[in-house]
């Protein structure tokens, strides 16, 4: 899946600002070149002149960021090289990681976005690509993952288009961070 499409996915699921992006990309890696003014021609549909690539190295970064900013910095840990070359596959697991999704809730996001997916077919993504169980995830799998993933994170029934107000506590509360 293009890279661009994963960053604007989650930047709409989390309701995040161009300047907020930065900042979640400067929490792992604080020396990366990345100001406010270049998230926005990313988020651009590759049809427009000003369009920019969402490159590895950024959308690496942004989602390692991700799981710092929503589960915290673990200090005990060293910190992990950038993956050089970001797959569908790795994006699964560090969104997974990032939400702390179980299989479960794996298959109910996928069954939410109307993507079931079996036991094995899930447990084929995370295997290492050596592995001869491994899968890899295809555009059409991630897409429906993050479809099915925003609407766990915005409170969007399936088939709507646009979220609930904000009116349990745990709504709140999310929005609020």
């Amino acid at each position: 899946m293009i890279h661009n499409d994963v960053l604007r996915s989650v930047r709409y699921m989390l309701d995040l600002s161009d300047h907020k992006v930065v900042e979640i990309v400067h929490l792992v890696d604080p020396a990366f070149v990345l100001e406010r003014d270049d998230v926005r021609p990313m988020l651009m549909k590759e049809d427009d002149p000003a369009h920019v690539t969402c490159s590895d190295a950024v959308l690496a970064r942004f989602l390692d960021g991700l799981i710092v900013h929503r589960r915290g910095r673990d200090d005990r840990q060293p910190a992990r090289p950038f993956e050089t070359r970001m797959t569908n596959n790795l994006v699964l697991k560090k969104l997974r990681i990032a939400f702390e999704l179980a299989d479960v809730d794996m298959h109910e996001v996928f069954a939410d976005a109307g993507f079931p997916v079996s036991k094995p077919e899930l447990s084929a993504l995370f295997r290492q690509p050596g592995h001869r169980n491994y899968r890899p995830c295809g555009d059409q799998m991630l897409r429906n993952f993050l479809k099915g993933l925003t609407q766990r994170v915005r409170d969007v029934p399936a088939g709507a288009s646009s979220p609930k107000p904000a009116g349990d506590a745990w709504t709140r509360a999310k929005n609020a961070g």
